[in-house]
């Protein structure tokens, strides 16, 4: 029996198409339309409110928000709503301290901000507090006293993380560091503050260098030390270098020290010893020659610099000490002289010295006996120091070197102590 023949599926007509379409689901809106809609519904019910508020107002009705405080936009102060301006702290909005403060703090709260009075009233704790009448922090106890250094309550709040000098006044990291071989600097006096000790150090600098307030002014009077007028010795100027006037007691400008440097240029006592050839109880005699006394540029922890003014310094070594600048440099030619013969001496001893001590050895390996206890050549069998060869009669023991080919094309090897050559053959 033939299968039935079946009929063929209908066709999607345009009703057909649109059953289709209408039961997929909705695509999801998108984020504008989304922002839109919302801002849509926000509007309507501003709007609605508006109304509403209005039609309260004209009928006399008062609204529960009209006594609230309000922001400029508008926006009231509720219970989720805290406003942080003005009006919210006028109005009491904020939640005051004494909802979250503790009353009863117990004894044991060690808390420098506040008073323990009500936690001692409780099961007499006058006892726990070592007697302390008036609330303070308990006492520590003594097995802690080696570990507590600073008291916190009582410093001073630098709002910068730091201790002052006040604080801290055996710390050395807060004072200046001092020279090797120099006192120690000034301490700040106890009654003092910091403001005023800087003034006062400022101040001493300043009267130190005469300068500011406290440089000589120029006076057309005699001096009353030297009934003279101070003047540039050089230009007559009046405007002269005060602290060279004190120091060297040389009156000279400013102008003149850089024009005549071969006489004012000041000399390091290196260059004073080495040049003129001065000696160090010299150069320390400040009656003999005076000098200024700088900080020094290339250690800050070295000695200060000595400073000399150059023409006195060529004053004293040629007209006191050498008597001319001839006579210096022929004593320092003769220095050179004997310097250089010194050298070569030291030179010579040390050149003897390598070659006696080569000879020796030489000597002792080539010959290979040892002077110790025998006659010197042929006495003593023993070795004195490692590497030295043994002549005791034994047998000799061949020492071979390399092998290599001689010039008739024979590989040979040789002895290395008594020369010996003997033929090698390799298979």
């Amino acid at each position: 029996m033939s299968e039935r023949a079946s009929t063929p599926p209908a066709r999607a007509t345009r009703s057909t198409r649109s059953t289709t379409t209408a039961a997929r689901p909705p695509s999801p809106p998108t984020p504008a339309a989304e922002t839109r809609r919302i801002e849509e519904s926000r509007l309507r019910v501003k709007d609605q409110r508006t109304q509403l508020e209005a039609g309260h107002r004209a009928a006399g009705i008062p609204l529960p928000s009209d006594s609230l405080p309000r922001t400029t936009s508008g926006i009231a102060a509720t219970d989720d709503i805290q406003l942080a301006g003005a009006a919210g702290r006028a109005a009491g909005r904020k939640r005051p301290f004494t909802s979250i403060s503790r009353n009863d703090i117990p004894a044991s709260n060690r808390d420098a901000r506040t008073s323990t009075t009500t936690g001692s009233t409780a099961g007499g704790s006058s006892s726990n507090n070592g007697g302390n009448e008036s609330g303070d922090l308990r006492p520590i106890s003594k097995k802690f006293t080696k570990y507590v250094d600073y008291n916190f309550s009582a410093m001073t709040d630098t709002k910068g993380g730091f201790l002052s000098i006040e604080d801290d006044p055996f710390n050395k990291h807060l004072s200046a560091p001092t020279k090797p071989g120099q006192p120690e600097a000034e301490q700040k006096p106890a009654h003092m503050t910091a403001a005023e000790w800087e003034r006062m150090q400022l101040i001493r600098n300043l009267q130190r260098n005469k300068a500011g307030p406290y440089e000589p002014g120029i006076s057309v009077l005699a001096d009353d030390k030297t009934r003279e007028k101070k003047k540039c010795r050089e230009c007559g100027s009046l405007e002269i270098d005060f602290v060279w006037e004190e120091t060297f007691g040389c009156a000279v400008c400013g102008k003149c020290k850089e024009r005549y440097p071969e006489k004012y240029s000041l000399l390091t006592k290196t260059e004073a010893k080495e040049d003129y050839l001065l000696t160090d109880p010299e150069l320390k005699d400040p009656e003999l020659l005076p000098h200024l006394s700088k900080p020094n540029p290339h250690k800050s922890h070295w000695h200060d610099m000595m400073l000399f003014l150059r023409y006195q310094v060529e004053e004293y070594a040629f007209n006191e000490k050498w008597g001319s600048a001839e006579a210096l440099d022929a004593e320092f030619e003769k220095r050179e002289q004997d310097k250089k013969r010194r050298k070569e001496a030291k030179f010579k001893e040390k050149l003897l010295d390598l070659k006696r001590k080569t000879r020796t050895e030489a000597f002792r390996r080539n010959t290979g006996k040892l002077g110790g206890g025998g006659d010197g050549i042929t006495g003593g069998g023993k070795a004195k120091k490692f590497g030295d060869a043994i002549n005791n009669g034994g047998k000799h023991v061949h020492e071979w070197g390399r092998t290599v080919e001689n010039e008739e094309g024979m590989t040979v090897k040789t002895c290395t102590t008594c020369g010996m050559e003997v033929e090698e053959l390799e298979f």
